[in-house]
């Protein structure tokens, strides 16, 4: 009699432990056991092998062409074209693009976003820099302050026209390939690069030039430039698409990726993934 009595007992409290951890809803009938409730593993965050490369990569083309040569106008005489004058800073800009092509077209604009905002975040340290650089004092022996002056002493004008152009045409142009991706489903990915790149550059051409060199050269030289920079940077992608074919497909292969942004909220203020 004792020994099934306190058998019950026992029975009975696992029951009210039990019951404890149980919704009343589920109480009915149910059958309880002793072995405590586990959470369910938690999602780890995806990690990518080339991702990391691409955006150093990005940013250092980016800094190089807005640091050498951006101030430099060029013109070369072209068989068949003539003088053709342009801005030697674009030489090695489109580049820049290319980088964003692959991040779009592989692993998103989410993920493309937040190495633009790196893209932003090292340019506008380099122009900071670059003016505190040029205005510190000099050595009584340095004799070079007005070279330095001539190739890093950026001004406001120029810092802001390069931020604000860079950022608005780089957003443009991931916003239009990740939309172009998911209206062709994915194919002729030729269009995609392109097509971005003509969008992109126009309102990085459109809005850089105007405000950083409007007023300071002749109105015919700022033309002929814009006009001979957005030629050079569209003929660059054009140029480059074969060797992006290949590397978008060897990427999309390492990294098992191809992703399509059907359900990405566009708003370019923002870091999330």
């Amino acid at each position: 009699m004792r020994r099934d009595a306190a058998l019950r007992l026992s029975r009975a409290r696992r029951s009210v432990r039990c019951a404890v951890r149980m919704h009343p809803s589920q109480l009915d009938g149910a059958r309880c056991y002793t072995r405590p409730v586990t959470e369910p593993p938690q999602r780890q965050p995806r990690t990518y092998k080339y991702y990391d490369l691409i955006l150093g990569g990005f940013v250092c083309v980016l800094l190089c062409s807005n640091l050498i040569g951006v101030r430099k106008a060029t013109m070369v005489d072209l068989p068949f074209v003539g003088p053709f004058t342009f801005g030697a800073g674009v030489l090695f800009f489109p580049i820049a693009y290319l980088f964003g092509d692959l991040l779009t077209e592989v692993y998103g604009y989410a993920r493309s976003r937040r190495v633009v905002w790196a893209g932003f975040a090292a340019l506008a340290f380099a122009s900071l820099q670059s003016a505190v650089v040029v205005n510190l004092p000099s050595a009584p022996d340095f004799k070079e302050q007005h070279l330095i002056e001539w190739a890093f002493g950026s001004t406001w004008r120029l810092a802001l026209a390069s931020l604000i152009a860079y950022f608005c045409g780089e957003m443009v142009n991931s916003y239009v390939l990740a939309k172009l991706k998911v209206k062709t489903g994915g194919k002729k990915l030729w269009m995609r690069t392109i097509g971005s790149t003509i969008c992109g550059e126009m309102i990085d051409t459109l809005i850089f030039y105007p405000l950083a060199f409007y007023g300071m050269w002749p109105d015919s030289l700022l033309i002929s430039i814009m006009i001979g920079n957005y030629i050079m940077k569209v003929g660059w992608e054009i140029v480059a698409t074969p060797l992006t074919y290949r590397v978008v497909a060897f990427l999309k292969r390492v990294e098992d990726e191809d992703y399509f942004d059907r359900n990405t909220e566009f708003t370019p203020f923002s870091l999330k993934v």
